[in-house]
C-alpha cells in the first residue's frame, strides 16, 4: 500500500494545541500524532523498520490472561537522551533521583484520541538498585561478572502505538515548551514535532523490511551454571537454618545459567513471543547489552496515582485438555504449602504497598486467582493503593522493589542472606523492566523474570525459588531448571531453525555450482 506521509494530517490541530497550552494552561507537553493503517503491518515488521539504522531501540507487547492479545504494542527507536547508571557509568547511586529531574520538567496533557503511553523513559533497573533503596542491603564487595549498568533508561518523544483492536498505527511525537512560549514559539514546536512524526511513519511505510543480521549458527553450545546442583543446594540448607532461628520466613536464591550463543537477540525474542506469550513481551536493543523476556508478573504500575503490585506464587503445569486443566488448578487452589506462601507475599506487597498508600485505599483487588499462561497456571493476587499527598511513582516503585516473590520476607534481611550466600551481583535478574511516562502519574514496569541478557554472544539467564521451612534440596534445584526451561527451549528451538534455514541455502548454492 502507498501512502504519501508528507501530507498526513495531524491531530490535534495547531488551533487546538494552542488553545491547550496558551490559553488553558494546562501543561507544556501535548501529543500529537498521524495515523496509518495497520492491516498489513506487524509489531516486528514496524520495529525492524524504524530500528535499523539505530544504536538503542524497543519493543514493547502484552498477552493478557495466557490468552488474548493486549490492545496495544509499543515501538522506538533513536531516543534523545540515554541514562546509564552504575559505579563506572555518568550516573551514580541512586537511578530513579536522575530520572525523575528529566522527567519532572514535563507538564503532559493527557488527550482522550491517545489514552495510552505516548513517551518517557523505557528501560531496566537491576536487582542491585536495592541497594541505594535500602542502603543496609549494600554488599560492596560482590563479584561482578556481567559488568552491566545498573539500570539504563532510553528517553523517546516519538514513537509508534500498534493499536491491534483497530489495526492502526499512531505515529506519535510531542510539542514540548518548557519555558515561557508565545504563539510563535508553539507554532515553531507544533511543525517540529509533525515532521518528526511524518518522517517516523514513511520509515515504517517502507516496502523494504531488513533483516537482522544472523551470523552462522553453531548449534549445541553448553549452559554453565555459576553455583551448580551442589551449590544451590547448599543455599536451600543454609537458608532453612536461618529458617529456624527465626531470621526469615522465607527466601528466594538462584542460579545463573551462561550460554554461549551467536543466535541475534532479536531472532530469540522472535521465537520466544510465539512460544511463551506473556502479560510482558520485551526486546530492549541497548547497543552493548540486549535484552529479550516475557515476564508474567508486574512489579509496580501506577494509573491515575493508584499504585498496583501483582503477586506471583504457586505453579502447576497447563492440563492436556480443559478438563485436566481444571483439576491440576483445583489441586493448586487446595495445596497448603502453596497458600500459605502465597498469603505471606500478598501480605509482604501491602506493606509494600501502604508504605506510599492512603491506608484506607490499600485493598487485595483480588487473593488466590487462577491464571493460565501458555505453560503453567499460576496462583495470582493483587494489591493496589492510592498515593499519599507528597509521594510519587518514584516513592511507590522504591518501597516495592525489588519484588518479594524474588526475595523474600522479611524483605531487607532475605536479600542480606541472599547476597551473603550468591556473593555475586545479580544484574538484570529480579529488577524491573517497563515505562515511566511522561505523565507524572502513569507508569508500569515488571518483574525481570523469565528474561534473557545477551552479551558478548553469551546468554544470560537466571532463576530462582521461594525456600521455605519444608523445602527440599534437590527438589528446589530442580524447580529453578523447570523454570528456566521456556527460555531455554526456545533459544535451542530458534538456533535449530535458524541452522536448517542456514543449512538449506547453502545446500541449494552448493547444488546449483
Amino acid at each position: 500500500m502507498s501512502v504519501d506521509t508528507r501530507n498526513l494530517a495531524a491531530f490535534p490541530t495547531l488551533p487546538a494545541v494552542e488553545h491547550i497550552v496558551l490559553k488553558e494552561k494546562r501543561g507544556n507537553c501535548v501529543p500529537v500524532y498521524v495515523e496509518l493503517p495497520g492491516d498489513l503491518i506487524t509489531p516486528c515488521v514496524a520495529y525492524l523498520r524504524i530500528a535499523k539504522d539505530s544504536k538503542y531501540s524497543f519493543l514493547l507487547e502484552s498477552v493478557v490472561a495466557g490468552e488474548n492479545l493486549a490492545r496495544y504494542s509499543f515501538i522506538g527507536a533513536d531516543p534523545f537522551k540515554i541514562i546509564r547508571a552504575g559505579p563506572n557509568e555518568e550516573v551514580t547511586g541512586d537511578p530513579l533521583v536522575a530520572l525523575e529531574k528529566e522527567l519532572e520538567t514535563y507538564k503532559y496533557v493527557k488527550l482522550p484520541e491517545v489514552p495510552t503511553f505516548t513517551g518517557g523513559a523505557i528501560g531496566y533497573v537491576g536487582f542491585d538498585c536495592v541497594q541505594h533503596f535500602e542502603p543496609k542491603t549494600a554488599r560492596p564487595g560482590l563479584a561482578d561478572p556481567l559488568r552491566l549498568p545498573e539500570a539504563i533508561f532510553m528517553l523517546v518523544d516519538t514513537l509508534l502505538i500498534y493499536d491491534h483492536l483497530f489495526q492502526t498505527v499512531k505515529v506519535v511525537s510531542h510539542v514540548f515548551s518548557p519555558g515561557p512560549t508565545d504563539q510563535a514559539g508553539l507554532s515553531f514546536a507544533y511543525e517540529t514535532a509533525v515532521s518528526k512524526a511524518r518522517r517516523l511513519a514513511q520509515l515504517v511505510m517502507s516496502t523494504v523490511t531488513p533483516e537482522v543480521y544472523q551470523q552462522p549458527i553453531i548449534l549445541e553450545k553448553e549452559a554453565v551454571s555459576n553455583v551448580g546442583k551442589e551449590g544451590y543446594e547448599g543455599f536451600v540448607t543454609k537458608l532453612k537454618e536461618h529458617i529456624v532461628l527465626g531470621d526469615i520466613f522465607q527466601a528466594v536464591p538462584s542460579q545463573r545459567l551462561s550460554r554461549p550463543t551467536t543466535l541475534h537477540p532479536f531472532n530469540a525474542y522472535r521465537h520466544l513471543r510465539r512460544i511463551n506469550p506473556s502479560p510482558y513481551m520485551f526486546y530492549l536493543d541497548c547497543g552493548h547489552l540486549q535484552i529479550v523476556g516475557a515476564s508474567p508478573e508486574t512489579l509496580c504500575k501506577v494509573e491515575k496515582n493508584r499504585v498496583y503490585n501483582h503477586a506471583i506464587a504457586g505453579t502447576v503445569r497447563r492440563g492436556e485438555t480443559v478438563e485436566e486443566d481444571e483439576k491440576l488448578g483445583a489441586g493448586l487452589l487446595r495445596s497448603e504449602k502453596d497458600r500459605a506462601e502465597h498469603i505471606m507475599l500478598v501480605d509482604l506487597a501491602r506493606n509494600d504497598v501502604n508504605r506510599v498508600a492512603k491506608p484506607e485505599t490499600v485493598q487485595v483487588d483480588h487473593l488466590l486467582r487462577l491464571e493460565k499462561f501458555s505453560h503453567v497456571i499460576h496462583l495470582t493476587s493483587q494489591v493496589s493503593g492510592l498515593l499519599r499527598e507528597g509521594k510519587t511513582r518514584f516513592d511507590a516503585f522504591r518501597s516495592i522493589f525489588p519484588a518479594g516473590t524474588v526475595s523474600g520476607a522479611p524483605k531487607i534481611r532475605a536479600i542480606e542472606l541472599i547476597y551473603d550466600l550468591e556473593q555475586q551481583r545479580r544484574g538484570i535478574y529480579a529488577g524491573a523492566v517497563g515505562r515511566f511516562d511522561f505523565a507524572g502519574d502513569e507508569m508500569d514496569t515488571c518483574i525481570a523474570i523469565r528474561t534473557m541478557a545477551f552479551k558478548d554472544g553469551v546468554a544470560y539467564l537466571q532463576a530462582g525459588g521461594g525456600i521455605v521451612y519444608d523445602s527440599l534440596e534437590e527438589d528446589e534445584y530442580v524447580e529453578t531448571l523447570n523454570k528456566l526451561k521456556s527460555n531455554m527451549r526456545a533459544l535451542e528451538a530458534a538456533e535449530r531453525y535458524w541452522y536448517d534455514i542456514q543449512n538449506a541455502k547453502a545446500t541449494s548454492l552448493h547444488n546449483n555450482i
